[in-house]
């Protein structure tokens, strides 16, 4: 498996300009101006060149960074929101082949962004707006209440290392799974084989006890297996945000989870 985010050079991606602006505002940006920084947007609608596969368009800004999708690949950079203009830079891309009508999202999303949108921002509401283009968002915690951690069915959909986040077939495929009773017993499946055990929730720390069956699978299976649950052994941290859960365990590895 390798990494999953790699810097585009001028060959693989047009130059982007991007969006993004720190929370005291920029020249042209009163400070007190609500700002879209430290939230996550979901596309509700667009007027003129629709997404192909449909998206929907998800764009997350922390203080200066964004990260992007549409629909295929991830793209984070560094990002100014200097009097509601958007500009990007210094942008990075996983690199995954999407099939259907996603092979065209990327191209979308790095038109929308070089284009350097204006932006509006009205209570839960962020307006996207360029020569071809309005894109309608909301606020993913409106659209999208956090899941609780308990109860809820998680599907592993990414391997998070100290280097990188990590997607593959292989994940995708086997669909590492896990679902935290409310009485703490754990039960699913880490690749190969089924999980048990129990987990200690307090807030934000899940203190894991993992046991297995003991079957073989191909190596590129066992190895998405040895991640999990490397994970998954003993103390992590863990961060909800709507239908995602992210896991950090203090040696160093992580899983994001995505709610079934």
């Amino acid at each position: 498996m390798a990494a999953h985010f790699a810097r585009l050079g001028p060959a693989v991606l047009l130059a982007l300009s991007a969006v993004a602006a720190c929370s005291s505002g920029g020249p042209g940006t009163s400070s007190d101006e609500p700002s879209p920084i430290g939230r996550t947007f979901l596309s509700t609608g667009v007027e003129g060149t629709p997404i192909p596969g449909g998206g929907p368009l998800t764009v997350s800004f922390t203080d200066g960074r964004i990260s992007a999708d549409a629909g295929c690949n991830k793209y984070t950079g560094a990002v100014t929101l200097d009097d509601h203009t958007m500009r990007v830079s210094g942008l990075a891309s996983t690199l995954m082949a999407c099939g259907g009508g996603r092979h065209g999202a990327d191209e979308w999303l790095s038109g929308l962004l070089n284009s350097d949108p204006s932006w509006r921002l009205d209570d839960a509401k962020l307006t996207l707006h360029s020569d071809d283009r309005t894109v309608t968002m909301i606020d993913k915690k409106v659209a999208q209440p956090d899941k609780p951690v308990r109860g809820t069915a998680w599907l592993v959909t990414a391997l998070i290392t100290p280097d990188a986040q990590i997607r593959s077939q292989t994940i995708d495929e086997t669909k590492p799974a896990l679902t935290i009773a409310e009485d703490g017993g754990v039960s699913g499946g880490a690749g190969c084989n089924r999980m048990t055990g129990s987990a200690d929730v307090s807030g934000s720390e899940i203190t894991f006890r993992i046991a297995t069956t003991k079957m073989l699978c191909s190596p590129e299976v066992m190895e998405v297996e040895q991640a999990v649950l490397k994970a998954l052994d003993g103390k992590t941290t863990a961060t909800v945000d709507s239908d995602t859960l992210t896991l950090r365990n203090e040696n160093g590895s992580g899983l994001t989870l995505h709610a079934q």
